[in-house]
């Protein structure tokens, strides 16, 4: 097949969603597939790279109103000809609006297949954009809706997600399929040798957490419980794996707790030292509940590392409270946080046998089985689709005139519908169960 990938975040910008595009890109050419990704500029993004990787840039504004994602231009028929000249079979987005109102109209302007991934609860990133509000939120809730409603399938990452589309009124057929993880890959991370590099003794408690340092991520919580366990425990010290805004705001929490010595902040890492980050740590700890997979939680278990992480979408597929690690309420306090953190540490037996059930559990989440479900779902909403034209046949210039047209009222619909039902307040439940 050819798969023509519309996202607007890709490569080199350090996140989930680049991260589960390039996976199952490369994935799925390992397979003997032809991708063609369309993304925004970036700063740092290679040329030749970008050529070998089968990488359409489009003009877009960097650093859009603070956050690190790139937000393409409106800039109509830019992708044309590399689309005509990939002939794709199905278009996959990964956004519902930006680059997803292009992915739409390419699909029905073409008579092609449309899927589409909900990879974000793109309510708990309101924040990103003036006047937040739950109104906007609302808005935000539907315009998902009624994008994954125009497509042809959607794509959850996990099953809390899937369940969650559905409860929204999501009637297009959904499928679960994870991002998957190279498990042997990060199982054979040198933890000792990354301790040596950072000055971190062998004997030493070792937390860690990896993710952007984002306000979605609830990392002011998170400081603060790991906090209130290092000024009671000195041995101990804090990995932080990551960048962003938040890096001020849990630096201010941890010198007001007066234990910045025992933190390290080493930035975004990527490869072979993200590996490495990862089995130095003798625990994972996570507080995030805007995930809708929780892709670094299955990395940290792929390299033996057990975790605690509150009960929320995306942690509770990964996280089996007792056996690999702590699920937490979600409206646990910072106080029992903390004290889950030291029952680990002061059960050394328990802590093995949360240890020993960490890598069966990332294998479920293995590169191979993910791709393969992807290829099925592609090969399954083909089959289904019974808007497209027979294969081989071309749309008449009045039947693809006509669709365009049909396209942008869609377009326009599923915005003003968003819009009404957030002003009228009858937008579906948006509990993340």
């Amino acid at each position: 097949m050819n798969i023509c990938m519309f996202t607007n975040t890709y490569l080199p910008h350090v996140g989930g969603v680049a991260r589960s595009v390039a996976t199952f890109a490369a994935d799925l050419w390992q397979k003997g597939h032809q991708v063609l990704i369309i993304a925004p500029t970036y700063p740092a993004a290679s040329a030749s790279e970008d050529k070998h990787l089968g990488v359409f840039r489009v003009p877009a504004i960097q650093n859009f109103n603070g956050s690190d994602f790139s937000v393409r231009l409106p800039l109509p028929y830019l992708t044309h000809k590399q689309i005509d000249q990939f002939k794709p079979d199905i278009m996959h987005s990964h956004h519902p609006f930006l680059l997803g109102d292009t992915a739409l109209r390419t699909s029905r302007s073409r008579g092609l297949p449309l899927v589409f991934t909900h990879h974000t609860l793109y309510e708990d990133y309101t924040h990103y954009v003036p006047f937040d509000s739950e109104i906007l939120k609302s808005f935000i809730i539907q315009l998902s809706t009624e994008y994954a409603n125009l497509c042809h399938g959607v794509i959850a990452p996990s099953r809390s997600v899937a369940e969650l589309l559905r409860k929204r009124g999501v009637f297009s057929p959904v499928a679960e399929i994870p991002t998957g993880i190279d498990v042997d890959f990060f199982s054979q991370g040198q933890g000792e040798k990354f301790r040596r590099e950072h000055r971190i003794s062998p004997d030493t408690a070792l937390v860690g957490h990896v993710g952007r340092l984002a306000a979605e991520k609830n990392l002011p919580y998170l400081a603060r419980a790991v906090a209130l366990y290092l000024r009671r425990n000195p041995n101990c010290r804090f990995l932080v794996v990551g960048g962003g805004d938040a890096e001020k705001e849990i630096g201010q929490i941890f010198s007001a707790a007066k234990v910045s010595p025992q933190v390290t902040i080493v930035g975004p890492l990527q490869h072979k030292d993200l590996a490495d980050a990862y089995r130095a740590m003798d625990l994972f700890v996570f507080a995030s509940q805007s995930e809708t997979q929780g892709l670094v939680l299955v990395e940290a278990m792929a390299a033996g590392t057990p975790v605690i992480a509150l009960d929320a979408s995306g942690a509770r597929e990964v996280v089996e409270e007792g056996r690999n690690g702590r699920l937490l309420p979600d409206n646990t306090t910072v106080e029992d946080y903390a004290a889950a953190i030291g029952d680990f540490f002061h059960n050394r037996a328990q802590a093995e046998e949360l240890r020993r059930h960490t890598l069966p559990t990332a294998r479920l989440f293995s590169r191979t089985s993910s791709a393969d479900r992807l290829i099925a779902f592609y090969e399954e909403t083909i089959r289904q689709c019974g808007d497209c034209p027979p294969e081989g046949g071309e749309m008449s210039d009045l039947i693809s005139v006509m669709q365009m047209l049909k396209t942008e009222w869609q377009l326009l619909n599923e915005k003003m519908t968003a819009a009404l039902h957030a002003a009228t307040d009858t937008h579906p439940d948006r509990e993340k169960q």
